[in-house]
């Protein structure tokens, strides 16, 4: 190999580790906005077969709050794993919310196909300001949050939620 040849994989290879690097730091979570917890709680959603969800009666127990959209795959991937969660976990005092940042007729229609067990709130696009509020500065999809049974909030995850993260978060909520 050629001294210019090493010298470019060199090059390419920092400014790919640089890149990692930035988009690492960029999606980390960010401290909760001054007044997030009580925004959530006080909130109301339309759900998609009707009625409201209202955040103050998932108190009680541990929530996991999970911002999704049909258009996102991670997001489509990892509904079988929560929603297997949620049944497993029910018993012993878990919800888990989805909020949809998406328009009403594709939850429903996404919801006709694939049923989730967990009820789902019509968030909207404009859930992202929600989840930006508790830590998520993109507003990237998925985002999850978990809050204790005294309604803090405890955990928070960007990207696909995997068994590994809802191990931990259950073993920590015991």
């Amino acid at each position: 190999m050629n001294a210019r040849r090493a010298w470019m994989i060199g090059v390419g290879t920092a400014a790919a580790a640089l890149g990692a690097g930035v988009a690492a730091w960029r999606l980390r979570p960010q401290p909760v906005a001054e007044g997030a917890e009580a925004a959530f709680w006080s909130a109301r959603w339309e759900r998609p077969e009707g009625g409201e969800l209202i955040a103050a009666e998932l108190r009680g127990g541990p929530l996991l709050l999970n911002f999704w959209a049909t258009w996102c795959p991670p997001c489509v991937e990892e509904l079988p794993l929560l929603d297997r969660f949620y049944r497993e976990r029910q018993a012993q005092g878990w919800r888990v919310v989805g909020l949809a940042i998406d328009q009403p007729s594709a939850v429903r229609a996404f919801l006709q196909r694939q049923p989730l067990s967990f009820p789902v709130g019509l968030a909207g696009f404009g859930g992202t300001e929600l989840a930006r509020q508790l830590g998520n500065p993109t507003g990237a999809l998925p985002f999850s949050v978990v809050f204790d049974a005294q309604g803090r909030l405890a955990q928070r995850k960007l990207g696909k939620v995997e068994p590994a993260d809802l191990q931990a978060w259950a073993a920590a909520s015991s």
